[in-house]
């Protein structure tokens, strides 16, 4: 979720013209070093040079010494670049003295751009580094996402008129999508459920899906998505991710290792300015109501119990899937009663905003949520959506919006 906020606050900043890639690498390192959290001492931009074998100095910033303009970075005398080329992001100590010297010596650095072959080997055109007094697994998977979106606005920005122009049947594309997506309404063991996605566009990034299985189909997976763009490359996303779900749950491995499969698989198929946010649950026969769930930055589910009247927000339990290869996830749980309700939905929801650009946000759906949890999950459903409807009318901004809510009936 923190990913996520930081991707749509830097993405305000890089929607502005930029007159070279150079302005706008500039711009969103002076923004990271500036802003960001963390206490950040020093970043640097550097430019692979394919003639020289190297990577050169494009600009540096920070309360660190400055380092010599014609200094250079060569590929053979630093392994670490190969690294960065198959990792996308690393965490490391300095180890060149020069830099050292400079007080550099701990550092996060992410590749961005394409990635171009010298001798033999790929190395990003691009490379983003920072260093701080906290180099941690935060600033590692914050980095990723500030790669992932500057790799994002070099590839729009390059692509060409007729590019954009291509011309594809959008009525058949959205008909495929239609088709892999479940029936909004399903009775479970005792469980009601509906979904639903309206799309800001003619197709959309969310994406949502009921699978049975085990040997009796005594178990039911929920997914919930949200690819990070709009359209015909984001609705090709979500359904090669469903497809890929789909497969792997007859396998019945744990959701940890499913999440682990699913973020290596989106790494190696999509381009690097591709991420997703997933969240996957399992209701089964259990008699107290167990929910084992897994959730990959997406935002966090609303619980409510209808016994306590108190609400309990599913917190996620791993990064994002797409940007860093090797990340790891965890799995959680929760215990259903009769009567209780979860709302798993997309940022769409939440983020839809006024026309004074004020988000709807998880309070107000908090409030819907308990005025109304005595309803079946479609009629609670349409609440919702009128509700944010509403408050978004003739706002400025939509995304796509998808609701799934889970009701134990008995």
């Amino acid at each position: 979720m923190k990913q996520k906020k930081l991707y749509r606050a830097l993405e305000t900043v890089a929607s502005k013209n930029f007159n070279s890639e150079k302005e706008l690498l500039i711009e969103i390192l002076n923004q990271v070093v500036d802003n960001y959290q963390i206490s950040i001492t020093g970043g640097r931009l550097w430019q692979l040079n394919n003639q020289k074998e190297c990577y050169e100095l494009l600009y540096q910033t920070g309360n660190v010494e400055q380092i010599d303009s014609t200094f250079i970075l060569h590929l053979r005398e630093n392994p670490i670049f190969e690294k960065i080329s198959s990792e996308r992001t690393i965490l490391a100590d300095e180890t060149n003295n020069y830099l050292i010297e400079k007080g550099i010596f701990r550092y996060s650095a992410s590749g961005v751009g394409e990635r171009k072959i010298v001798n033999g080997k790929e190395y990003y055109e691009y490379m983003i580094a920072v260093n701080s007094e906290e180099v941690n697994n935060d600033l590692f998977y914050s980095l990723n996402v500030v790669a992932t979106l500057l790799t994002s606005k070099i590839n729009d920005n390059r692509l060409t008129n007729h590019q954009r122009e291509i011309i594809f049947d959008l009525d058949e594309a959205k008909e495929l999508q239609r088709s892999i997506l479940p029936e909004h309404e399903l009775e479970f063991n005792g469980y009601s459920l509906f979904g639903v996605t309206v799309p800001a566009k003619t197709m959309s990034g969310d994406y949502f899906d009921y699978l049975k299985f085990g040997s009796e189909s005594e178990r039911l997976g929920i997914i919930v998505g949200d690819a990070a763009s709009k359209g015909l490359s984001a609705a090709a996303e979500a359904m090669y991710i469903s497809g890929a779900i789909r497969m792997a749950v007859n396998f019945e491995i744990k959701i940890s290792a499913l999440l682990s499969k699913l973020n290596k698989i989106i790494n190696q198929i999509f381009s690097d300015d591709r991420f997703t946010t997933l969240f996957y649950g399992e209701i089964s026969n259990d008699e107290k109501g167990l929910f084992l769930y897994g959730n990959a930055g997406h935002n966090p589910p609303i619980f409510y119990c209808s016994k306590t009247k108190e609400i309990e927000y599913l917190t996620t339990t791993g990064p994002l899937l797409g940007p860093a290869p090797n990340s790891k996830y965890k799995t959680d749980s929760i215990n259903i009663g009769v009567g209780d309700v979860l709302v798993i939905f997309s940022d769409g929801i939440v983020e839809a905003a006024d026309t004074n650009f004020d988000f709807y946000e998880e309070k107000k759906l908090e409030k819907v949520i308990r005025n109304n949890y005595h309803l079946s999950p479609k009629e609670l459903a349409h609440k919702i959506l009128d509700d944010v409807n509403k408050f978004a009318l003739d706002g400025k901004y939509n995304d796509d919006k998808t609701i799934v809510i889970i009701k134990r009936m008995e």
